[in-house]
């Protein structure tokens, strides 16, 4: 009786940029997930895990533009809000200090 040795058959290490050529084939429609994974070679799980992550980074940093942009115009309108309440404060002082000297 021959004694197999339990050899452990490590994962398979795949560079960024085939990552993002698979991703590209995919995303660019000219194959569907299943028929780019068996000509890479990969698996379906693998490559749907690659483009979802794919997808993920390109809302978050597309959201981060938006939001980025949204903030300095949110930014400008709660300084005009601030001056105006500011204005109506000293409004209402001075009316408070008119009315209160009349009762004293």
């Amino acid at each position: 009786m021959e004694i197999e040795e339990n050899r452990r058959v490590g994962r398979r290490q795949f560079s960024a940029e085939f990552k993002a050529e698979a991703v590209r084939l995919v995303m660019s429609g000219e194959r569907g997930q299943s028929a780019v994974a068996r000509n890479l070679g990969i698996g379906l799980s693998t490559l749907h895990k690659w483009c979802s992550a794919a997808r993920r980074k390109e809302n978050s940093s597309s959201d981060a533009a938006v939001v980025g942009g949204d903030k300095s115009a949110e930014v400008k309108r709660l300084e005009a809000e601030i001056r105006r309440l500011k204005l109506e404060q000293e409004i209402l002082k001075k009316a408070t200090a008119f009315f209160a000297k009349d009762h004293l």
